[in-house]
């Protein structure tokens, strides 16, 4: 198969069991909606063309919310259970014609870049393929009174997450077969593919691909981030000098001044060195390596885009941004009266909660070329959360 891969976002239960007064998709584990970042990741993903969200017509200023900045389908409404709504996800999707199509749910917010791509692998070679884990523990079957009545095989036992992968117009007709003949009834697309004459085929999953269901999974998830443990730090450092002009870019804001600043794409020094510190947490090279400064399409561009692509890459590893530390020194302009809509456009672009974003601002005591006049430095540190790999 090649061709468009898409990718079908179910998001339009009502998950209420998991409390705290909203749909358990637009609640908030470490500060971020739990939709955004499978939306986040499916966007970024490299072989990924189209993302399809499928949301309840009453959430959609929640959606918004959620999904601010993001490259996706416009969503659609689901229907009154998850098999009604991936086939309304798969029916907005056929104008486009894709040749594989990915589901995935909402509540599993950890699945990594790394597992979609070994979906895709998977369905291109089967036409249907499902990610799995080995079952642990002993597993029995209990009748309505207790009593156990058998003890399964666990060698033959596995447990299944999403995203599951299918040849999209094999699965379209599938649901549509299920529709026609009153099934609604199927826990997942693979056993609705299985019942159509679908041959499936298991591949590894994740242990951190959890899904959030209960009030419990969220208290863990909160304190174990699902499984991201791997805490990581990035330093970013950028100066710019004082050129030509009647204002500068900082912290993402144009602010007035007697003179710009020279240098790469819009001259945002903090915003840059900000790109650099999540960067570095990643290990995935510098500002330079993915923009450089040599390629005219980049001159005069909005160092916004830098940031936003920074943030996405954590969120194709299946991480989050922790914290965001950034200092600017300069003599002038005056960084004080623009601290806080900095650190609100700073977390606005990265897509975290604005008290994960620091801003500060110092002098050099008239000493260097900051001293001087002469530019403007940045400092910035980055915490990332990632899901741990052995080394």
């Amino acid at each position: 198969m090649s061709g468009q891969i898409a990718a079908v976002i179910v998001a339009a239960g009502r998950g209420l069991r998991a409390g705290g007064g909203l749909p358990k998709q637009y609640r908030s584990v470490a500060g971020t909606p739990v939709i955004r970042p499978s939306l986040a990741m499916l966007a970024a993903h490299p072989e990924i063309t189209l993302v399809q969200p499928v949301i309840h017509p009453d959430d959609d200023d929640l959606y918004q919310a959620a999904a601010g900045g993001l490259d996706l389908l416009a969503p659609v409404a689901g229907g009154k259970t998850r098999q009604a709504s991936v086939l309304a996800g798969l029916e907005a999707l056929q104008p486009h014609g894709p040749d594989i199509v990915l589901v995935h749910d909402a509540a599993r917010p950890f699945a990594s870049a790394d597992l979609v791509s070994r979906a895709i692998a998977a369905v291109a070679q089967t036409g249907a393929a499902i990610p799995t884990l080995a079952v642990s523990d002993t597993v029995k079957t209990v009748d309505g009174s207790g009593r156990v009545t058998a003890t399964l095989a666990r060698n033959e036992l596995r447990t299944v997450q999403t995203p599951q992968a299918f040849g999209y117009a094999a699965l379209l007709d599938a649901h549509r077969q299920a529709q026609a003949a009153g099934r609604d009834d199927f826990p997942d697309d693979a056993a609705l593919a299985e019942w159509a004459g679908l041959a499936v085929i298991a591949f590894d999953g994740e242990q951190a691909n959890v899904k959030l269901t209960h009030a419990d999974d969220f208290t863990r998830a909160a304190s174990g981030l699902g499984g991201l443990v791997d805490l990581r730090t990035g330093n970013g450092f950028d100066v710019h000098p004082f050129g030509a002009g009647d204002h500068v870019m900082l912290g993402g804001l144009r602010i007035a001044h007697d003179r710009g600043l020279a240098g790469h794409s819009d001259a945002d020094v903090g915003l840059h060195a900000l790109v650099d510190a999540i960067l570095g947490a990643l290990a995935d090279g510098d500002i330079g390596a993915h923009f450089p400064p040599s390629d005219p399409q980049w001159r005069g561009a909005g160092s916004d885009r830098f940031l936003a692509f920074a943030a996405e890459r954590v969120h194709a590893r299946g991480g989050r941004i922790a914290h965001l530390d950034l200092t600017l020194v300069c003599e002038a302009p005056r960084i004080g009266p623009h601290r806080d809509a900095m650190r609100a456009r700073i977390a606005a672009i990265a897509g975290i909660p604005l008290e994960r974003v620091s801003v500060k601002a110092t002098t050099s005591e008239k000493l260097g070329f900051t001293g001087r006049g002469e530019g403007i430095a940045a400092l910035a540190t980055a915490s990332v959360r990632l899901p741990w790999s052995e080394p």
